[in-house]
Order: structure tokens, then C-alpha cells, then sequence
């Protein structure tokens, strides 16, 4: 995803500003790979909703919705240091699986996308740590002080895979890999197109959740994000 925008400070910061919050923007919510697909037909309708009496995922629970495409998912062998870690966030918190957190992760991808892209700064804050949540609110900010509108079609999600776990004491955090097609463009107040395109084009994200287990809130918050 992508936007450009700068604080309206003065004239001859302008464009230095611009610059700098186009590349933080980058770095936290991902870049294109250089792949990019034809425009194609909208994904299928939803898939089904979780096993009865389990939310759609522990991210936000109530919240989470199903994904509008499968995905492939992928756990870690449990051997490796990002299965073990996943092992160890279970002995702490006996309730934790972790198929259906990366289904509440890729839930939580596909609100916070939308959410960023519409502006809506009381979803992003229920769902990130507050010094992201000043990241993405920040760019949001420039966006609008440009008078540019963000516009996001999420189609799919390509693959989740968890790529490390660990908990120190209760503090659990778990990092996943998301490929996404998406399609992504900017536009003044005009309706012209000032950033991206309408061809599909696959986005690399690696995004850190976090949560204190045990504790009475469910949410898994986002704490880091960065392209990959």
C-alpha cells in the first residue's frame, strides 16, 4: 500500500516531508514485488465461518471476519525455532492453537488494509499498539492534508505462514508472512489518479502480532510492520 502526503509545516519543507512519509509508508505496510497481474474478477463470495462456538478469529474477537478468499496458510515444522515458539506460547496459555490464530491474522490483515484505505482511525486504534497506530495515523493525516483519497481492493490472500513465535513471561508474539494481491491507487480531489494502478499487483508484508495471554482482552495487536 502505498500514499504520498506531507504535514502542512511550511513551503520549503514541503517536499522533504512528502518524500520521508512516502517511505515510511512503504516500509510499514508493504511494497509491490514488480509482479503484477491483468484486472480480474472480483474473489469468491466468503468461505465458511469457523467451527460453531469458536470466533472467526482470536484477533479481535466478535470483530474477525471470514476471509473472502482461502488462503494458503502454512504452520511451521515443529522442530523448527518458529515451531518451538509456538510450542512455548502453548504450555503458557493451554487454550492457544495455532491454525486458528493465523486464521484471526489474516481476519485482522484484511481490516486493517480496508481500515487504513477508508481512514477509519477507531478500527486501526482497537487493533495496533499505539506507537504503530501513530505510524498509519500519521500517514493518514498527510494524506488528507494533500486532499488525496486512498483506494484499496483487497482480492486476495495468497499466503499466511508463520515465520517466528516467542513469549517472554505472558507476552506472546508471533510474526506472519502475507502475500496479497491487491489493487491500490491514490487520487485527488479531482478523481485523478496521482499514485498506483488498476492492475493487480501482489504486495509482500511481514507483520508482528502481539497479546498478553491470559488476559481478559482477546486481541492479538499489531506491533511491527515492514515490507519484505
Amino acid at each position: 500500500m502505498s500514499s504520498g502526503g506531507s504535514f502542512p509545516l511550511d513551503i520549503i519543507l514541503f517536499a522533504m516531508i512528502a518524500g520521508f512519509l512516502v517511505l515510511r509508508l512503504r516500509s510499514i505496510l508493504g511494497r509491490r514485488t514488480g509482479f503484477e497481474r491483468p484486472p480480474e474478477q472480483p474473489p469468491a463470495p466468503p468461505g465458511a465461518p469457523a467451527a460453531p462456538g469458536r470466533p472467526a478469529g482470536p484477533v479481535v474477537e466478535g470483530v474477525a471476519e471470514p476471509m473472502a478468499e482461502a488462503s494458503g496458510q502454512s504452520l511451521p515444522d515443529p522442530a523448527s525455532p518458529a515451531g518451538q515458539g509456538l510450542v512455548r506460547i502453548g504450555r503458557v496459555d493451554t487454550a492457544f492453537d495455532p491454525a486458528h490464530f493465523l486464521q484471526g491474522a489474516e481476519a485482522a490483515f484484511r481490516i486493517i488494509v480496508t481500515a487504513f484505505a477508508a481512514s477509519d482511525r477507531a478500527t486501526l486504534q482497537a487493533l495496533l499498539s499505539p506507537h504503530t497506530f501513530a505510524a498509519f495515523d500519521g500517514a493518514i493525516s498527510a494524506r488528507e492534508a494533500e486532499g488525496l483519497t486512498q483506494h484499496t481492493d483487497l482480492k486476495a490472500i495468497v499466503s499466511a505462514t508463520i515465520e517466528a513465535a516467542d513469549v517472554r513471561g505472558r507476552i506472546a508474539d508471533i510474526t506472519v508472512r502475507f502475500v496479497s494481491d491487491q489493487v491500490n491507487r491514490t487520487v485527488d480531489s479531482s478523481g485523478h489518479i496521482t499514485e498506483g494502478t488498476d492492475a493487480v499487483t501482489e504486495i509482500h508484508d511481514v507483520w508482528t502480532f502481539e497479546r498478553e495471554l491470559g488476559a481478559a482482552d482477546p486481541t492479538w495487536r499489531l506491533v511491527a510492520a515492514r515490507s519484505a
